[in-house]
């Protein structure tokens, strides 16, 4: 047996026996998880409560111990102490407590990612451990203490990438259309970011291919192992641009030993909207605006109107008059209390009841006993007449019907949005029954804030509540009579029929929960938002701990940002700090340059980035007369496919093309996975796509068909197309490259 055969043969051993005590781990967690279940619906309300407890704890670790099976173990560092650390996805301990695998979160794994050979850190060598499945197939090594080195100059031909051998190993991998983590090849300056603390905002600036979403997502586990006391009850969310955007990155949280983190898209963050719709960028970036703030402030207050002329009411024979004195002094009074506009409406009727019941009690001719008031004020209230008088004077709102009006009532826009000039205006109306939009979710979360939850619709509940609960007692007695026991009561037996549902985890309440609070917020392709999404954001994180991750190079719509300050030292001012990713480790040299030069011409701010590796022939373009276009394009796309391929799977390529060219390109691509839902289809091996649907995914190979009708689009959708592919960029073309391409 050679040295190498003999250390593989060391290696399997000790893989083997974290691979039994894993196995063994679950075994467990599923018996203790059976226990839980064969309990039962019985027992008090607080004995469901414990098992329920119980049983979302042993599920969590039991989907926990399942989602690490993938190189369970990935590293070695042998210490100048003395002994050894395995560093893997979780902790493992044996039987009697003692180590066996650290958690690559752990302080203790930090070395793994920081230890260099001019800071070594106390190790004095670090092995990366190459597994398929549970069979280890290579190690890798790089010794760092220069004593144990017979030529120093040898530490300084390590260089500034640890475990390079892994790491372009990992880049030139194929790719499978779902991103995979990096636990095993994260670099210093992204571990940096990953372990930094969890107080304030960390906003982290990074070119394309610099790992900023792999980073972000990294964070977020170490966050949740290191703070997990105070984040598993508030929970973490992470938005991401697009619903593709999120399927394409689902499977790395739970690869690194986390399901609990709420993922959604900023169209989606308000519970029971969905915004499908599309409209004009321009339109979108109005509805951005600051602004909205004093507009829907203005709207909700114009909804409380003093009315112009007195009301008679005639109730049991006695006149009533509502007057606009009155009304006027009731909204004062109910507006000095500060509170959403539907909670203030309580204070207003109860205000405007008490005086119209003066009235009626005045014009009885006997005195009114005070249990008797109240009787006299109900039946005001129920008076269809004063009813009405009172909506009219002061509406109970729902943020969809507020903002609704809004944008397909001219009037109501005009009174209410004086800042905008007449032709915003006029383009942000709409039919009334056109569907939401992205750009109107932050703007129907204001009035959320503003309006607060509708009384009415919070008493009909109650009473629906009441209703059931009475329905279930007179279940639970017919039960009783019929099996003729005395052992349990009607009341109890409710209480068991009512909790046989599941469970909520924290997660699953936070995302149905539109004034939920979470303890951490990421946020993936921050340059795209809005400065009223922001404030949408902002608003579910009050600790103002957030991880934002973006380029502002590749911002796509007007209302995003392109600059961080500019947005930050206004949203966050004092309670933010900047990092920056340098090292593209996605886009092969050659490719990277040239996307670098192009986006300059355009005027691009871009970040300086240094590629971590070249491909020979990875740029490559043919022009080709106009009619001939499509035939190039599915040519290349064939050839790159047939090349990229292998038995696996694995392998993706992308056809990426202006929005106008992409339907005549879906004729001569049939096997192009086209689109689902209007998303790309992530587990096509060929997909066409734009470059807005395309941001934050990679590919293989990307063919880029005529890049100037994609630069009609902005530069920063040129910069985000040519920058997708992992090892080649086919670009096709019959109108002249833009400015910049050529060196």
């Amino acid at each position: 047996m050679t040295g190498i055969e003999a250390q593989l043969a060391a290696e399997q051993q000790v893989v083997d026996g974290l691979y039994a005590r894993l196995d063994e781990l679950r075994a467990q967690t599923r018996e203790r998880l059976a226990e839980v279940r064969r309990v039962g619906p019985s027992g008090s309300p607080q004995n469901r409560s414990e098992r329920d407890a119980f049983a979302t704890l042993y599920e969590d670790r039991l989907a926990r111990l399942e989602a690490v099976e993938d190189r369970l173990a990935f590293g070695r560092l042998d210490l100048a102490e003395g002994g050894r650390r395995y560093i893997g996805r979780i902790g493992l301990n044996d039987d009697e407590h003692a180590s066996m695998l650290t958690d690559w979160r752990a302080p203790a794994a930090q070395s793994f990612y920081r230890a260099t050979s001019a800071r070594p850190d106390g190790v004095v060598q670090r092995r990366h451990l190459v597994t398929r499945g549970r069979r280890v197939t290579g190690l890798e090594d790089e010794v760092l203490d220069l004593d144990v080195l017979a030529d120093a100059e040898a530490a300084e031909a390590l260089g500034a990438l640890s475990g390079e051998g892994a790491l372009l190993a990992a880049l030139a991998a194929r790719r499978t259309g779902r991103m995979g983590d990096i636990v095993a090849t994260i670099q210093a300056e992204q571990d940096a970011i990953i372990r930094a603390e969890l107080a304030g905002a960390l906003v982290v600036q990074g070119g394309p291919g610099t790992g900023k979403t792999a980073v972000a997502l990294h964070r977020a586990a170490y966050l949740l192992y290191a703070h997990r006391r105070t984040l598993e009850r508030s929970g973490v969310l992470l938005l991401g641009p697009s619903r593709t955007f999120l399927r394409y990155i689902d499977q790395v949280l739970p690869s690194l030993g986390e399901t609990g983190v709420v993922s959604t898209t900023v169209a989606e963050l308000y519970p029971g909207v969905v915004a499908n719709g599309e409209e004009d960028d321009a339109v979108a970036e109005i509805k951005g605006r600051l602004v909205w703030r004093r507009i829907i402030e203005r709207a909700v207050r114009q909804r409380q109107r003093v009315p112009e002329r007195p009301t008679t009411v005639t109730v049991d024979g006695h006149t009533i008059v509502v007057r606009p004195n009155d009304v006027r002094s009731a909204i004062a009074h109910a507006r000095r209390g500060h509170r959403p506009h539907n909670q203030a409406r309580v204070t207003f009727v109860r205000d405007m009841l008490g005086r119209l019941a003066e009235q009626y009690i005045s014009q009885l001719g006997w005195s009114v006993a005070p249990d008797e008031r109240g009787e006299v004020v109900e039946e005001l209230r129920t008076t269809r007449e004063i009813r009405i008088a009172l909506n009219l004077a002061w509406m109970p709102l729902t943020p969809q019907g507020l903002v609704s009006a809004l944008l397909s009532r001219p009037a109501r826009l005009d009174a209410a949005a004086p800042e905008l000039s007449a032709h915003e205006r006029a383009a942000l109306l709409r039919d009334p029954d056109a569907p939401w939009t992205a750009a109107d979710v932050p703007l129907l979360d204001e009035a959320a804030e503003l309006l607060g939850e509708d009384d009415q619709a919070a008493r009909a509940q109650a009473r629906h509540d009441a209703a059931q609960r009475a329905q279930e007692l007179d279940y639970a007695r017919q039960v009783l009579e019929q099996s003729g026991t005395g052992l349990v009561s009607a009341e109890l037996l409710a209480d068991r029929f009512a909790s046989t549902g599941p469970a909520l985890t924290t997660a699953e309440r936070a995302a149905a929960d539109r004034t939920w609070t979470y303890g951490h917020v990421v946020v993936d392709e921050a340059q795209e938002l809005s400065p009223m999404a922001w404030r949408m954001v902002l608003r579910r994180v009050p600790t103002r701990s957030l991880t934002v991750v973006g380029d502002v190079a590749q911002t796509s719509t007007a209302a995003g940002t392109r600059d961080w300050a500019a947005t930050f030292d206004r949203a966050l001012p004092g309670g933010w700090r900047l990092a920056e990713l340098t090292v593209n480790y996605r886009t092969p040299a050659s490719v990277a340059r040239t996307a670098e030069r192009v986006g300059r011409a355009a005027g691009l701010p871009l970040s300086p980035t240094t590629s971590a590796r070249d491909v020979e022939d990875a740029l490559r373009t043919e022009h080709v007369d106009a009619a001939a276009v499509p035939e190039a394009v599915a040519r290349h796309a064939a050839e790159a496919l047939a090349a990229v391929r292998d038995a696996s799977g694995a392998g993706r390529v992308a056809v990426i093309a202006a929005p106008e060219a992409v339907a005549a390109l879906a004729a001569v691509l049939p096997d192009a996975g086209g689109t689902r839902a209007g998303s790309p289809d992530l587990d096509a091996p060929l997909t066409l796509m734009t470059p807005t649907q395309s941001k934050g995914l990679e590919f293989d190979v990307v063919v880029l068909v005529e890049p100037a009708d994609v630069l009609k689009g902005g530069a920063g959708d040129l910069y985000v197309a040519m920058t997708r592919p992992t090892q080649a960029l086919h670009v096709v073309h019959a109108r002249p490259l833009p400015a910049g391409w050529d060196a």
